[in-house]
């Protein structure tokens, strides 16, 4: 075996580091009759308190649906065991797509740059990455992208959430005539004041920001670290809901026998909420000893035992209310209660300002979007309210309809109406992990030992 050059011994050392922390999977489909098993076991690596994130990462990247969870670790192994179904409620069946879930957990995504790619989680080197912060109003992404096309950039992806009157935007693009990343200084600056003139809008209380971003983190967990950056989580910001028992119910408690805070929470399930909410205890040095997810009925429960990665659990009434908010606040960004719509058509420069543009004329506001393209198409999804946050009418988007249907051969569908709410059971759950650790044993695995 050859030793490899010095351009290709950043990933040659980075595979060799992945070979020595291989973790043992398995998917297993004949153990559950409505969901695919997927158990995780490894030895701790270098990032014990990402480590788990980044499992549910991918298994998210893959638009897989987690309905089961249990996850253990007692400072040397995890166990993480899974169970998943695919976006419409099926078991896996497609041999190629377990293949590609164990290729994928094997190589480690975080570790190989070309995985890392594969998933959206590196920004390729012809794209231009830049970070948006700003006060929500409607029309805002309206002028963001037009300010784009004014200054010859295209737009190929980007992501954009809401929360409490902030705006998060991760958002790739190329020089127009170029179809590469712009690197001239003076036009990145001028880009960047006139993006932060339109993100501060009229309030003289919050400025906007835009920084050029190298794109080595997950778009996704970016977001969720920008807005906590603003600190959303403390913003008294409207957040429509339907019924007040639809909002995320978090609380804290202690397990003084064994030094543990226990995190419990109850909202409204949907894919992708083990992620946010694993963001958000990992972004505040949480680390997760042994954790629950049970989901059934459009809702979701949730149950973590954490210390801070100093060894010490939850000490401060203040330190509560802030792992309790920004709890909140991780599972509220995503969760939009928006009209769901998307739009595919044939990419051309200047496309999103255009349809933005129609959105915000017809008094519509985006709660949430994601840009893509893929192949030459343009694939977007929108969650829209009307500028006063409630449902829209269906004449609005009929009317949004026939405009957009002028500017191309483009489909706007409504793919999803808003959530409805979710009657809470008559009795609350205890702690979930009590019947959990009394019925499975994981002493063969040796990892539940005594803390104390």
């Amino acid at each position: 075996m050859g030793v490899p050059g010095a351009e290709g011994m950043d990933d040659w050392y980075a595979e060799l580091v992945q070979r020595v922390h291989t973790p043992s999977f398995s998917v297993d489909n004949d153990a559950c009759v409505n969901a695919t098993i997927i158990k995780v076991i490894r030895v701790e690596g270098m990032n014990k308190q990402g480590i788990l994130l980044e499992v549910v990462q991918v298994l998210a990247d893959l638009n897989l649906i987690i309905t089961k969870a249990n996850m253990s670790f007692d400072g040397e192994w995890f166990m993480d065991v899974f169970h998943v179904t695919d976006a419409d409620g099926n078991k896996l069946q497609d041999k190629e797509a377990i293949n590609k879930i164990q290729e994928t957990l094997a190589t480690k995504a975080c570790f190989l740059p070309s995985v890392m790619s594969s998933l959206g989680m590196v920004t390729p080197k012809k794209l231009t990455s830049i970070e948006l912060t700003g006060v929500d109003r409607p029309g805002l992404l309206s002028e963001v992208s037009a300010v784009l096309k004014d200054m010859k950039c295209n737009v190929v992806d980007a992501e954009i959430w809401t929360h409490k009157n902030t705006a998060a935007a991760v958002v790739h693009f190329t020089d127009e005539s170029t179809g590469l990343s712009i690197e001239d200084p003076d036009r990145i600056a001028n880009i960047k004041e006139l993006l932060c003139n339109v993100l501060k809008g009229n309030n003289e209380d919050m400025s906007g920001k835009m920084s050029v971003s190298m794109g080595t983190t997950h778009t996704q967990r970016r977001l969720h670290q920008m807005m906590s950056a603003e600190k959303d989580y403390e913003k008294v910001g409207f957040v429509r809901v339907e019924n007040e028992n639809s909002r995320p119910q978090v609380s804290l408690s202690h397990c003084t026998e064994k030094g543990y805070s226990v995190v419990s929470l109850r909202c409204k399930d949907r894919p992708k909420l083990l992620f946010d909410t694993l963001c958000a205890l990992t972004d505040m040095q949480y680390v997760v000893f042994h954790g629950t997810v049970i989901t059934g009925e459009m809702e979701a429960w949730q149950e973590y035992y954490i210390r801070h990665m100093n060894g010490s659990p939850v000490s401060s009434e203040a330190e509560s209310q802030h792992v309790t908010q920004s709890l909140e606040a991780a599972i509220e960004r995503r969760a939009c209660e928006g009209l769901e719509l998307e739009l595919q058509t044939e990419d051309r420069i200047g496309l999103l300002s255009d349809v933005t543009r129609i959105f915000r004329e017809n008094g519509l506001s985006i709660r949430r979007a994601e840009i893509s393209t893929k192949g030459g198409k343009a694939v977007d999804t929108f969650y829209v309210s009307d500028a006063s946050g409630n449902h829209v009418d269906p004449k609005t988007i009929d009317s949004v309809r026939r405009q957009i249907a002028q500017i191309g051969k483009t489909v706007l569908r409504v793919k999803r109406s808003p959530h409805l709410p979710f009657k809470p059971p008559a009795e609350t759950t205890g702690f979930l992990l009590g019947s959990l650790l009394k019925a499975c044993s994981f002493q063969s695995f040796k990892l539940i030992r005594s803390y104390s």
